[in-house]
């Protein structure tokens, strides 16, 4: 029994859904409201939202499943219980304060890493981060950067254990209220 990760397909959108809407809540701060919460899972973390996601050249998606038996020869894994996931937007940032606190290019961003809370602890989140850092470099990127949340401390000492290091801050719109997060970067 281990946890395996692979690439995510089409027919994962639902499963992507499912694992963002159980785990997004409880990264937000609690002054984030249920209304806001709700809002941005329906808008950015939907079946459909997945789908479109998962047909974007520039994103790679990955799942990591637990799994009892064994893994084929290949390599794949079929069947088992997702656990979490992770997605990499290869290419230059929108975000004017993320521009300019990054130092290297070309880059990407780590965009996600949901695990569900059962599962934390257990090595999953690296596994998905180093799935999504290959994909990058494999993409050309020299470096990847990431968001986290100012109040989320265990994060940004995961990041920071992982050689992410803090560059900058930017500000983004929950609800109607403006959150800030701690841009990080790794030189890959």
């Amino acid at each position: 029994m281990g946890v395996e990760v692979r690439r995510a397909t089409p027919a994962d959108s639902a499963v992507l859904a499912e694992v963002a809407a159980a785990t997004f809540a409880l990264a937000c701060p609690p002054r984030i409201t249920q209304q806001a919460i709700d809002t941005f899972i329906a808008d950015v973390l939907s079946v459909e939202c997945f789908d479109g996601y998962l047909a974007d050249p520039q994103r790679d998606l990955f799942l990591s499943v637990e799994v009892s038996g064994e893994v084929s020869v290949d390599g794949s894994v079929d069947g088992g219980t997702t656990t979490g996931y992770a997605m990499v937007v290869n290419g230059e940032p929108t975000d004017p304060d993320v521009q300019s606190a990054l130092t290297v290019r070309p880059t990407a961003e780590l965009s996600k890493i949901y695990v569900l809370p059962d599962h934390h602890g257990a090595g999953t989140s690296r596994l998905l981060m180093e799935a999504a850092i290959d994909a990058a470099q494999t993409r050309g990127a020299e470096a990847v950067w990431l968001g986290v949340n100012q109040e989320n401390e265990r994060a940004q000492k995961f990041y920071a254990k992982s050689g992410f290091t803090r560059v900058g801050t930017k500000r983004f719109l929950v609800g109607d209220r403006y959150e800030h997060d701690y841009v990080f970067e790794r030189v890959l």
